[in-house]
């Protein structure tokens, strides 16, 4: 009846699969209980709308990071931006290529969030520098034009990775990220189940903080701010939450939220972020602290080397070798002194492991023992290669042995 009543004014058209909603491609897996959601041919169609030249190499990262530094000057703010000023037609063509991607970049594509929000923080004010910045993303998104995003059927347990980067921005300001997605409950010792992130959070704080700590307990406030909304959300949907987990990796900020530390030297900070220390004690977040290496609101927090967002990638985006669970870190305290390659793919200092280029199509145990054994290679010392050299090759060595001959 009200399709019926609705055809008599306006021309309509029936889609009983589900396919398409808000211009975002549905493809239900019924047997697998999983959907993947992507934009076929929008970046396609906005490059031309742009009218943008092809580069001849396609850069791997969304935006050129600032160049790092070391020492006293590592945590040093940025430079003002001293290149000339674009005019009225330039600043037009920055927002309009920012406005059109944040939507892709909001429904598919999170690679892109970190770059958009830098970008979008000067376009009312946009220099020459800027416009090479939306070129360079352009360029970014004409080498990965379809993202896709994998949800599995799951507990719908809310989840939050909550993290923050100091000085990270221009005016001596910090980033504040969150990583939102539907899953389990997580269990120590356990790996973390993963599920596609329905929605993450790139804040750049408005107060100027005086520490990590405080740039960390102001993650923790906007991102659990925001989780109320969606614990509301899922428990009208017939969902009831338990309390949140949350993970974060500044055991000050933690100690604060749960009020197990003395808070002597914190008067300083911003009184609203202590708002986290209420919600904390009416059992509505569960906040633990867990090494920045499995934190997956890390790569939504700064900006990284090309080499980086290639290797991440799969955590975010499906792709053949997304893992399904994501191994725990050990803690920093239990490196010291070692020398060799960690296990379940992890890198010194480096966040998230190093996925397999391939994955199993069997069903994924979720126990202690993860998809990451037998398929990451160790990586060869000096000393292995001169055993090889001599004859006395090692088994490990093999994946490498094409290098050697």
């Amino acid at each position: 009846h009200l399709i019926a009543s609705i055809r008599k004014t306006y021309k309509l058209t029936e889609d009983w699969t589900g396919n398409l909603y808000c211009g975002i491609s549905l493809d239900w897996d019924y047997v697998n209980r999983t959907v993947d959601i992507s934009m076929p041919g929008y970046i396609i169609k906005k490059l031309q709308e742009y009218e943008h030249i092809m580069p001849n190499k396609f850069p791997t990262c969304p935006y050129l990071p600032e160049a790092k530094k070391f020492g006293t000057e590592a945590q040093a703010p940025l430079p003002p931006d001293s290149s000339p000023r674009l005019d009225a037609k330039g600043i037009k063509r920055v927002q309009q290529i920012v406005g059109s991607i944040l939507y892709y970049a909001r429904a598919v594509d999170m690679t892109v969030l970190m770059a958009l929000s830098s970008i979008a923080v000067e376009q009312t004010k946009a220099t020459e520098k800027t416009m090479t910045r939306c070129t360079h993303l352009l360029d970014y998104l004409a080498g990965q034009p379809k993202a896709i995003v994998r949800f599995h059927a799951s507990d719908m347990i809310l989840n939050i990775h909550s993290d923050a980067s100091y000085l990270s921005e221009a005016k001596a300001r910090s980033r504040a990220c969150g990583h939102f997605f539907l899953g389990w409950m997580p269990k120590d010792g356990d790996p973390i189940r993963l599920n596609g992130a329905f929605h993450v959070s790139t804040t750049i704080l408005r107060f100027v903080v005086a520490s990590a700590a405080e740039a960390e307990l102001g993650a923790l406030y906007h991102n659990c701010q925001t989780g109320i909304i969606f614990r509301l959300t899922l428990t009208d949907m017939g969902h009831p939450q338990p309390q949140t987990p949350v993970h974060c990796d500044n055991a000050t900020a933690v100690g604060i939220a749960n009020n197990t530390i003395k808070r002597q030297h914190s008067r300083s900070m911003e009184m609203r972020f202590f708002w986290i220390g209420d919600k904390v004690a009416q059992e509505m977040y569960a906040l633990h602290w867990h090494p920045g290496q499995e934190n997956l609101a890390d790569y939504q927090s700064k900006h990284h080397v090309g080499s980086h967002h290639v290797a991440v990638r799969p955590w975010y985006l499906h792709m053949h070798n997304s893992p399904r669970v994501l191994p725990r870190a050990v803690r920093p305290s239990a490196l010291k002194g070692c020398v060799g390659t960690l296990k379940d793919g992890y890198i010194r200092k480096v966040p998230l492991p190093r996925a397999p280029r391939l994955q199993n199509a069997s069903h994924v145990s979720h126990t202690r023992d993860t998809c990451y054994y037998g398929q990451v290679p160790r990586i060869p010392t000096w000393s292995d290669l001169t055993r090889s050299l001599a004859g006395l090759g090692r088994s490990v060595l093999q994946p490498f042995s094409l290098l050697l001959v």
